[in-house]
């Protein structure tokens, strides 16, 4: 089973989004978190050494993961989506293109 984390800024619509989406294959386990300090759940150094494989929505967040996290970062793979914080919570069209860019990785 390989543990995926789906990481956004504020961890309040993309990532939950990707994570509720996610939740029901039973292949995975997923989580999700926020790189900014006030997130609903910050990142932090359990989560990132948890993971196999990490989605970041923007190239800021795997910045950001590769500056403050990268004692942790030893076996995950780090996956940017391209997805702009233009989305509410389960946003339709965003449920699309994280099942599009995310499936492809996950088989």
């Amino acid at each position: 089973m390989k543990n995926v984390l789906f990481i956004c800024s504020q961890n309040r619509l993309r990532s939950p989004t990707a994570e509720q989406v996610f939740s029901a294959r039973r292949d995975i386990e997923v989580a999700s978190a926020g790189t900014n300090h006030d997130a609903d759940t910050p990142l932090t150094h359990d989560l990132v050494a948890w993971a196999d494989i990490i989605f970041v929505m923007e190239k800021t967040h795997r910045m950001k993961l590769q500056k403050k996290f990268k004692a942790s970062l030893k076996k995950a793979r780090v996956i940017c989506l391209d997805i702009p914080d233009d989305f509410e919570f389960m946003d339709p069209e965003l449920i699309g293109l994280l099942e599009t860019r995310v499936s492809r990785y996950l088989g």
